[in-house]
């Protein structure tokens, strides 16, 4: 029997503390990682799902090999790199903060009069850490969630961080992207590759976007 694929995923947000109240985040739900792990041990690969803090209402699938949840970007970073290695490929679908706050307050931050300046420093960029890492055994695909330039963005992000695919959608539109059900890709391929998987539910556009890939 052959040996299973064994992938990695990453899904959901990831939450960037100010204080012990509150934090950064951002729209994602994790349904659309959530739905590739799915679709991924439908077709019998081994899935590792790293996962940020999502609702409760969105569950992880059964039979995944591993289940890893994370808080914040450095957490999945870790979490991340410590797995690829060993892995045939990875989709990291995850909406992961670009910036943290970079103190973090011990107590809450108290209200005053004025206003009130926040300073940020850069996260790691897991995608480009693991495009450094990759072999050319290994298969890496990202994500682009753009509200502009759609495929300029995602071809520059394709070739700038060494990836074999990029799955672009745009954001911002009813119905569909962040915290909806539904959603739209265009896939773009680091042979020139373009497939265009139109507006459906996130579970059916999870197993046309893998047997794309992995065909």
């Amino acid at each position: 029997m052959a040996e299973k694929l064994k992938l990695l995923i990453t899904a959901g947000p990831t939450r960037e503390a100010l204080d012990p109240v509150r934090f950064i985040t951002n729209r994602s739900s994790g349904k659309m990682g959530y739905s590739l792990a799915a679709a991924a041990v439908e077709k019998g690969f081994s899935v590792i799902l790293v996962s940020g803090p999502v609702d409760s209402s969105v569950i992880p699938p059964e039979g995944l090999t591993e289940f890893v949840p994370v808080v914040s970007a450095a957490e999945m970073a870790e979490a991340v790199k410590s797995r690829f290695p060993a892995m045939d490929a990875a989709i990291l679908c995850a909406a992961v903060a670009d910036y943290r706050p970079k103190i973090m307050e011990t107590n809450k931050i108290k209200k005053k009069e004025g206003a009130f300046f926040l300073e940020l420093e850069r996260t790691e960029d897991i995608l480009f850490s693991l495009g450094q890492m990759k072999t050319s055994a290994q298969r890496l695909i990202g994500f682009a969630a753009e509200t502009e330039n759609l495929a300029e963005n995602a071809l520059g992000k394709l070739k700038r961080k060494n990836l074999d695919w990029i799955a672009a959608n745009q954001v911002g539109l009813p119905g569909q992207g962040f915290q909806s059900d539904r959603n739209e890709i265009t896939l773009y391929g680091v042979n020139g590759e373009t497939v265009q998987l139109p507006l459906t539910e996130k579970k059916l556009l999870a197993r046309q976007m893998l047997d794309v890939i992995f065909q």
